[in-house]
């Protein structure tokens, strides 16, 4: 944290130290365009950037709780494979119960309030609007969270070939199943009002496109 510090530039420094709740945090990342790239952003360049997607909107958050007192965990929501991008979220704790923040093209996948009493029932928050460009529901599972203070000695905060490191680390972990096959089968499409709705804002471009059904 302390090199990420030092590497800020005043203005950077003073918008970095605005961000004093988790509500704040997610204020900011909505402030950014979303971007729809391989590219996996350190925080610092988030910020002279002006812009990212999921992941790396979901590490600069994680960063931003830790300075908050809260620690850096992200967790990742798991789509049907072939179907989705998957979705981070940086999640935080208070009264024993969890709330999250995240960046995303869809307006139902942001920020949650932490009034949710298992990382279960928290990702099936998001179950619902968790629709691919098609109208499926594609969310069928969730990861344990990662605590990135296990990356304390890499300089990830700013350097983006350590970002790399995390990010290998993060998507080896093992997704645990949200819903049966039984209750895939039964799926109804996102109705039209809650797709358009979802869609507020979109950036097309930046859409998850699958191969079938297009």
């Amino acid at each position: 944290m302390m090199e990420f510090i030092q590497l800020l530039t005043p203005s950077e420094r003073a918008e970095w130290e605005a961000l004093t709740s988790p509500l704040a945090i997610q204020n900011f990342l909505d402030s950014l365009p979303y971007v729809g790239e391989e590219r996996n952003r350190s925080p610092l360049n988030v910020l002279r950037d002006r812009q990212c997607h999921c992941l790396d909107g979901g590490l600069l958050a994680a960063l931003a709780l830790s300075r908050l007192g809260f620690p850096p965990l992200i967790m990742d929501l798991v789509p049907e494979s072939g179907k989705d991008d998957d979705h981070v979220l940086a999640i935080y704790r208070i009264n024993g119960c969890y709330g999250a923040i995240a960046k995303s093209n869809f307006v139902g996948l942001r920020f949650r309030e932490p009034v949710y009493r298992s990382l279960r029932e928290l990702a099936m928050s998001y179950f619902e609007m968790f629709y691919n460009i098609t109208g499926e529901k594609t969310l069928r599972g969730y990861t344990r969270p990662m605590n990135l203070n296990r990356f304390k000695h890499l300089n990830w905060a700013a350097d983006e070939n350590h970002v790399a490191v995390v990010v290998q680390h993060f998507y080896s972990r093992k997704s645990i199943p949200l819903i049966s096959s039984q209750a895939v089968a039964l799926l109804s499409p996102v109705d039209r009002r809650s797709y358009e709705a979802g869609m507020l804002g979109t950036n097309f471009e930046g859409l998850y496109r699958p191969a079938v059904g297009l």
